[in-house]
């Protein structure tokens, strides 16, 4: 009962500093929201829409024009200059007015109908590269289309049927079935990621902070003395009030995204409150582990942050790791986001068994447990060490 009554004591006195300090209000729940609302409404589309592209035709015959409307029509194409030359063109891409452009030389229609191979270019920039990725492929689907409509025209001049001729352009239909988010939805795949990346950076970011700040306002020998100098029962009383506000948080964002926004989520409720709980629990343990083994506030949060932010390149979202150096591949475990992504991917995405994510699971809670290596210098720092600004 002690025990008990010294935690809750803690927690009273941890709700105290909370509600007297407005950076655990915005940082607990203003930011959390916002950035919920940015993200997902930055890419409510699903795909990046109506991208800018130019055009250099130096041909302009009525086919090279109709390859322009057909691209203008694409939709995530859209045609807003014309060009006299490359250069300008290339300067519009390096002006940011454009991401790509359409290059068709002189006698591009003669070399069609002549069946001599003319060439047409198209250039596009990678700085972005969800749009450098789906320009590419427009621009080479209107270089498909530019070929095969002379071969169609050129087929039915011979007699052939519509049939035959589909047949003969396209010996081999490809049948495409994306996995659980059928509408290619970029929102699906990236927010689901990056969102609980920011979460989990405010998470390491507090925890940290909280712990620094006992240091900081010389509170550190009252708060341990509230629990008779267990350096125990002290963290738990006091990470407690922060838990449950961000176990809330993520049941919000869960909600949000997977009730209201509908995005799939073929394992269920049961992987989905698992994951937020290992969350919570590995970011608040990383952040614990980082101040006990370096008791300065401003160190271990400066760590904490360059973890948090390496870990949206690590996590293996926008790169897949297993294409990265074998050095960069066994350095990715040790951030707590790559395990996040791998087990919501396995049991939350794709719906496979949580057995299938033990190792991910395994590296989850290896990070909740972390601060037990650091307990003892924890403690020694709250009793001994002097802030030093």
């Amino acid at each position: 009962m002690n025990v008990l009554k010294s935690i809750w004591t803690i927690a009273v006195r941890e709700c105290g500093i909370l509600r007297s300090n407005p950076v655990y209000l915005f940082c607990m729940v203003i930011f959390p929201v916002l950035v919920v609302l940015f993200f997902t409404s930055l890419m409510n589309e699903g795909q990046p829409v109506e991208m800018p592209v130019g055009i250099v035709d130096l041909d302009n015959t009525p086919t090279t024009r109709s390859l322009v409307r057909k691209l203008d029509g694409f939709q995530t194409t859209h045609v807003v200059g014309r060009y006299p030359n490359l250069n300008e063109a290339r300067n519009a891409i390096q002006r940011n007015q454009i991401y790509a452009f359409l290059y068709i030389p002189k006698g591009t229609t003669d070399g069609l109908l002549a069946a001599r191979q003319p060439k047409i270019s198209f250039y596009y920039t990678n700085t972005s590269l969800t749009a450098g990725a789906l320009l590419y492929r427009d621009l080479k689907t209107i270089a498909t289309l530019g070929s095969a409509a002379v071969g169609q025209g050129t087929l039915r001049a011979k007699g052939l049927t519509d049939e035959q001729i589909q047949t003969f352009l396209q010996p081999i239909s490809v049948d495409l079935h994306p996995i659980n988010n059928p509408w290619i939805n970029y929102n699906v795949y990236l927010s689901t990621v990056l969102i609980p990346g920011v979460l989990m950076l405010f998470m390491l970011l507090l925890t940290a902070y909280s712990l620094g700040t006992e240091l900081k306002f010389n509170r550190s020998k009252e708060w341990l003395n509230m629990a008779g100098g267990n350096i125990h029962i002290a963290v738990l009383g006091k990470l407690l009030p922060q838990t449950l506000v961000f176990l809330l948080v993520q049941f919000a964002y869960l909600y949000y995204m997977f009730g209201f926004l509908q995005f799939p989520h073929a394992g269920g409720i049961v992987p989905m409150v698992l994951l937020s709980v290992l969350t919570v629990a590995a970011s608040q343990g990383f952040g614990l582990f980082m101040f006990g083994l370096l008791p300065s506030l401003r160190m271990s949060m400066s760590v904490c942050s360059l973890w948090g932010v390496l870990s949206f390149s690590m996590a293996g979202s926008a790169f897949p790791v297993m294409g990265m150096d074998t050095p960069l591949e066994a350095l990715a475990q040790l951030f707590p986001l790559r395990h996040y992504y791998m087990l919501y991917q396995i049991a939350v995405f794709n719906g496979y068994p949580l057995l299938d994510a033990w190792f991910s699971m395994a590296g989850l809670m290896l990070f909740a447990l972390l601060p037990a290596l650091v307990m003892r210098n924890l403690k020694r720092a709250m009793l001994t060490y002097v802030y030093i600004p």
